[in-house]
Order: structure tokens, then C-alpha cells, then sequence
């Protein structure tokens, strides 16, 4: 599971800069519109045929440059912010953090499958119901992993003696 967050730091090219303008809460909340919009590309296949690919990869591009357009924020004393950070220090420094913290991300990393199931299938098969039931399965999960990223962070900062703000 290690390897899964490093690969996808690694191919979203997260460096200190790219992770201080993601620690703009208006980051971290637009960053849950990728997964609708996806879904939205994905569908247009039936009104637009093959362009629905060049849609795709606006929502890809879309994806990218989410944690790069916005400015880092002047103030990191909020629940986005603070649960971004807590992510970077859950990929670079996961030998710090607390065992009690280890397990909750993995399962809440877990309960995210289920909706990507019924995403995919739901697309495939053009079913609204499931498709929309799949976002819902797959987004409550990760909004409970940002929530869990607070605590990491908060954690953190406690055992080692640091400010918000330091990573």
C-alpha cells in the first residue's frame, strides 16, 4: 500500500512547492470535482463519440493541475490545509507516524475500491444509478482520509516538536 502513495506522489510530480499551493483549501475541495467530471467525459461518449477521449484528457490535465493553479494559502490553520499536509507527511515520513494511524489509512484507502467498482461498471454500462452510487462510494472514503490526515498531522507536529507549517 506504501508503494501505491509514493507512485502516485511520483506521477503527479508532488514537490515541497507543488504541496504548499495543494495546502490551499481551495485545492483540496476542487480536487473532489475530478472524479465527477471524469464521469461526465467518460458518458459524453454517447453524444460525442470519440471526442469524449479529448474530454478525458482536459479532466486528466484537470487533475494535474489542480494542486498547481492555486496560490499557497495564507493561512494554514484549517481542516483542508492541515489534512493536505498531514498527507505529505503520511507519503515521506510514514515511519514517524503513529501504528493507530497506519491501519485507519489503509482500510479507509480499501473502502474506496467497492466505488470504483460500481463507477467503472456503472459507466460501462451507462447506468446513472450506479454510477453516481460508485462516486459516492469512492469520495466518503477519501473525505474520511483527508479528516484522518488532520489527526496525522496534528499528531505529528505534537511528537516532534514542530509549528504548523513545518512538514
Amino acid at each position: 500500500m506504501a508503494d501505491l502513495y509514493h507512485w502516485a506522489e511520483r506521477v503527479m510530480g508532488m514537490s515541497d512547492a507543488v504541496w504548499a499551493r495543494h495546502a490551499n483549501p481551495l485545492s483540496c475541495y476542487t480536487r473532489f470535482t475530478v472524479l465527477p467530471l471524469l464521469a461526465l467525459a467518460i458518458w459524453s461518449r454517447v453524444w460525442v463519440g470519440p471526442w469524449a477521449l479529448c474530454l478525458i484528457a482536459l479532466v486528466l490535465v484537470w487533475n494535474w493541475l489542480n494542486p498547481r493553479v492555486f496560490a499557497p494559502p495564507r493561512s494554514l490553520d484549517n481542516w483542508a490545509s492541515r489534512g493536505v499536509l498531514g498527507e505529505q507527511v503520511w507519503i515521506n515520513r510514514r515511519n514517524e507516524v503513529r501504528g493507530h494511524h497506519k491501519a485507519w489509512a489503509a482500510v479507509l484507502t480499501a473502502m474506496s475500491v467497492p466505488g470504483v467498482v460500481f463507477f467503472g461498471l456503472g459507466l460501462w454500462q451507462l447506468r446513472l444509478d450506479w454510477t453516481l452510487f460508485g462516486i459516492v462510494l469512492a469520495v466518503l472514503p477519501k473525505v474520511w482520509f483527508v479528516d484522518r490526515m488532520v489527526w496525522v498531522y496534528q499528531d505529528w507536529l505534537v511528537d516532534h516538536g514542530k509549528e504548523l507549517g513545518d512538514v
